[in-house]
């Protein structure tokens, strides 16, 4: 099957405040969030017309810009409503949906005070992350090279895209080994995720996931453990070492894009999805597809 690129497809994107054809959303080479990754983003998903989690999204997005520097231009409810605008307009009810705010052309180099914040919003057709068989199934890990950086080193609660290289190098290094994703340790050689979601054990009856010091909170993870919760299964928020692995009888990944995917193999150690990640799986799927106001009502 052959892939249909990126910057030749009909629809239209959100850009700096008005809707342009898709083909026609371009940027200057120059641009200052493409040599100094001056960039943020946000990956969500809609279902049933709906955007899951939109404003925490949203909230996330303006952060993170915060955290790199610099003021987004458009408030939260703008943000909502051009991403709202942007689904409706492409046609589409269950999608993948891609905010992303960058510095622009007016400067360059490493000093970047003097460049414009730019904003874009696209949607798309994006079924299961790894496959619908391959999620139903468990995917296979390898073990990284590459680490998630100290916190003191990478401003690593953004969603920036400079953080996203080295996923980027393992989860290649990875699919060269015939796996699917790669497992990071942080840099201290405890467990942190995979290159691009959040990682769950289940130990003796309870769901274990690493501390987010150095990599996103994110926020399939928070929803993850509130229907834990609410079918009583005890959540350990920990730092965990690779060698207590091979306690785990169940595990899982949950991220937006992944949703909840269960992991059969993580470099030599093997794990059968069971029961807690069976039902977190239905839990989660059901949940996406309530409307806003019922999933706001649930976590009431």
């Amino acid at each position: 099957m052959a892939l249909v690129p990126y910057d030749d497809r009909d629809g239209w994107i959100w850009w700096d405040g008005r809707m342009v054809p898709w083909r026609d959303a371009k940027l200057h080479v120059l641009s200052h969030g493409l040599h100094y990754a001056s960039a943020v983003f946000e990956g969500e998903r809609a279902y049933a017309g709906h955007i899951f989690k939109l404003r925490a999204h949203t909230e996330r997005l303006i952060n993170s810009g915060r955290l790199l520097g610099f003021e987004i231009p458009w408030t939260a409810d703008q943000i909502d409503a051009a991403c709202k605008e942007t689904l409706a307009r492409n046609g589409l009810t269950d999608a993948y949906v891609r905010p992303i705010a960058w510095r622009g052309p007016e400067e360059m180099g490493v000093a970047a005070k003097a460049t414009k914040i730019h904003m874009a919003i696209a949607v798309w057709e994006w079924g299961a992350y790894f496959g619908v068989e391959q999620r139903m199934k468990g995917v296979k890990l390898a073990l990284a090279e590459w680490r998630r950086p100290d916190p003191r080193t990478a401003p690593t609660a953004s969603k920036a895209a400079g953080l996203y290289m080295i996923g980027t190098l393992a989860k290649h290094a990875a699919m060269d080994q015939g796996c699917d994703d790669a497992l990071m340790l942080d840099w201290k050689g405890d467990v942190a995720e995979s290159t691009g979601a959040n990682i769950f054990f289940a130990i003796e009856g309870e769901l274990h996931t690493p501390t987010p010091v150095c990599f996103l909170d994110g926020i399939t993870r928070r929803t993850v453990m509130a229907l834990a919760r609410r079918r009583q299964i005890k959540v350990v928020e920990r730092t965990i070492a690779p060698e207590e692995m091979r306690r785990a009888s169940e595990v899982f990944l949950a991220g937006t894009a992944a949703e909840v995917t269960p992991v059969r193999q993580i470099g030599d150690l093997t794990f059968t999805p069971g029961q807690i990640t069976e039902t977190l799986m239905k839990d989660y799927d059901a949940l996406v597809r309530m409307t806003p106001e019922e999933v706001e009502k649930r976590a009431a």
